[in-house]
């Protein structure tokens, strides 16, 4: 190629492709067939008249010659007029007209590749969109190479927007009708929009209800413009039961079990039971909920629970029984109002032990936004949980306690990540003694300050135990860089400690580590010291897994 020209060189070589035999003969052969096809790939991108050469260097056998095409482009085609015009009811719809691809425009060189893109942008848009009679009036690309020059003319008549109709469900599917209409964000007469097909789709999908999600809404079956949803639905098998041992060295090794039974009625009511067995932890847990309007996000859940901990020195055991109202707000956060009794004995070190009875409301907010579910490249967590408890209200202590939350992630250039984490928490009570070890606050961790061990930054009793703290504070920050495919390399910093006033001094950790994204969510190592001697600090391998955000 004869001067600098990157993208006409690689589309030349695309559009010829492989050369099958390498005798001078054959090349020789293939020759005129290889020039047409790079005056091919010059004109998608605006050369048409270019001056192409070609010659066979043989080589030191049959096998080795070389073709070789000698190019020069020549003055490219430009674009001197484009129009695009969109008319009908579409040319009211500004999410239709808005952001359509500005290129090619006036004064650049001609890409057939950016005209077709702009052509095939308003036909996507009028199909998502509802448009079903649009047609192209006009659909012309004029190109003069002599005056190299082209005119692009696309005037787009859309006709009227279909809009959606009833949804129906066909027999078979078991459930009460109620719940089904439940899943329906839309009303009859909605423009159509393919996007609210989808979301039904998903929603039911991810249910739990259905094995089987098949929604017909073609337009070849509207009437006056109204296009009919007809749901056809195959109920998935009742009851499963899942499995899983993971690691980290917060607990060691440890195995979950999960049994879930999806539907219970068919008013959609569903219920479950968990474990979790760690050296450290063991707990069962289970729970019965009830689908609320809208069934994709709002729920009551009753629960109940048992928890026995052993983890530096303390010791607890823990039972429970509430009920959550889990409501979605129309500004996207998720609000968790809750009601719960918890009872619970412990022992700090044997130098302090005792038991609490605590009836607990409580309000939870959060909201997540990552743009993937396991290995997100971008997005926030925001969380902030309330609890309280009231002697009046059959507890033994007075308690509010607060924790609250924020992460984020963001991705520079593909291969530079940046985390941020910050958490800080209280406990107000009017006698600390009797607040029992599962709501006061303790750091260190692989989840909190690394280098440092699981829970050991807090407060510590005469006998050098950590008690529990009043505060929590903690942050961090790190780099990641991506250095081959699923695998990224990480320098962080952790600061912070659990603490009974906060002016005391918190605990620093930083170290290395290493990512490998794998099918169910990044699995992390890290190496970190703890810059703290006074504090426990040391050398520590740190091993977690599951996402970020």
């Amino acid at each position: 190629m004869e001067g600098d020209y990157p993208a006409l060189k690689d589309n030349a070589e695309a559009f010829i492709g492989e050369v099958e035999g390498r005798s001078e003969g054959n090349l020789r052969r293939f020759a005129p067939t290889a020039v047409d096809q790079a005056r091919k790939a010059l004109r998608a991108l605006g050369y048409y008249s270019p001056l192409i050469t070609w010659t066979v260097e043989a080589g030191d056998s049959e096998d080795t010659a070389t073709l070789v095409l000698t190019i020069n482009p020549g003055e490219p085609v430009r674009v001197t007029s484009r129009v695009v015009e969109i008319r009908g009811a579409a040319a009211d719809d500004e999410a239709f007209t808005a952001n359509l691809p500005a290129h090619p425009a006036e004064g650049d060189i001609l890409n057939h590749g950016e005209y077709a893109t702009l052509r095939n942008t308003i036909e996507n848009r009028a199909r998502r969109r509802g448009y079903f009679d649009g047609r192209f009036e006009t659909r012309t690309l004029r190109v003069d190479p002599d005056r190299r020059s082209a005119e692009i003319t696309l005037v787009y008549e859309s006709g009227d927007r279909y809009r959606l109709g009833e949804v129906s469900f066909e027999e078979g599917h078991w459930f009460e009708l109620d719940l089904l209409r439940d899943f329906v964000t839309f009303e009859p007469g909605t423009p159509f929009h393919s996007d609210e097909i989808a979301k039904l789709n998903r929603d039911l999908r991810s249910s739990g209800y259905f094995r089987g999600v098949d929604i017909d809404a073609s337009p070849s079956q509207a009437e006056n413009g109204v296009i009919p949803v007809t749901v056809a639905l195959e109920r998935r098998e009742a009851r499963s039961v899942a499995a899983g041992v993971g690691f980290s060295t917060d607990v060691g090794p440890r195995f979950r079990g999960t049994w879930r039974e999806h539907w219970i009625n068919p008013m959609g009511h569903k219920r479950g039971a968990e474990t979790e067995l760690s050296v450290p932890r063991q707990n069962l847990s289970t729970w019965y909920e009830l689908p609320l309007d809208p069934p994709m996000t709002d729920l009551i859940r009753l629960t109940a629970g048992y928890q026995r901990e052993d983890i530096e020195n303390v010791e607890s055991e823990l039972l429970t029984l509430g009920q959550q109202w889990q409501h979605q707000l129309d500004s996207g956060w998720l609000q968790v109002l809750s009601l719960r009794w918890e009872g619970e004995r412990f022992n700090i070190g044997n130098d302090e032990t005792g038991t609490s009875s605590l009836f607990l409301p409580g309000a939870g907010y959060s909201r997540i936004h990552a743009d993937s579910p396991l290995d997100p490249s971008r997005g926030y967590r925001l969380q902030l949980d309330m609890t309280g408890s009231h002697r009046a209200l059959l507890s033994d202590v007075d308690i509010l306690h607060v924790n609250a939350l924020a992460k984020g992630l963001f991705t520079l250039a593909e291969k530079h990540r940046f985390l941020g984490r910050v958490q800080a928490g209280a406990v107000a009570t009017n006698r600390f003694e009797d607040v029992p070890p599962s709501l006061r606050f303790f750091a260190g961790g692989d989840q909190s300050v690394r280098g440092y061990g699981y829970e050991t930054l807090s407060p510590e009793n005469e006998n050098g135990v950590p008690v529990g703290g009043r505060f929590l504070m903690v942050a961090s920050a790190e780099y990641q860089y991506q250095f081959a495919d699923r695998w990224r390399a990480a320098l962080f910093v952790d600061h912070g400690n659990a603490v009974n006033d906060v002016n005391d001094p918190l605990a620093t950790g930083a170290g290395v580590g290493i990512r490998w994204i794998s099918p169910v969510g990044p699995l992390r190592l890290d190496v970190a010291k703890g810059l703290d001697p006074e504090f426990g600090g040391g050398w520590r391998i740190h091993f977690s897994m599951g996402p970020e955000l």
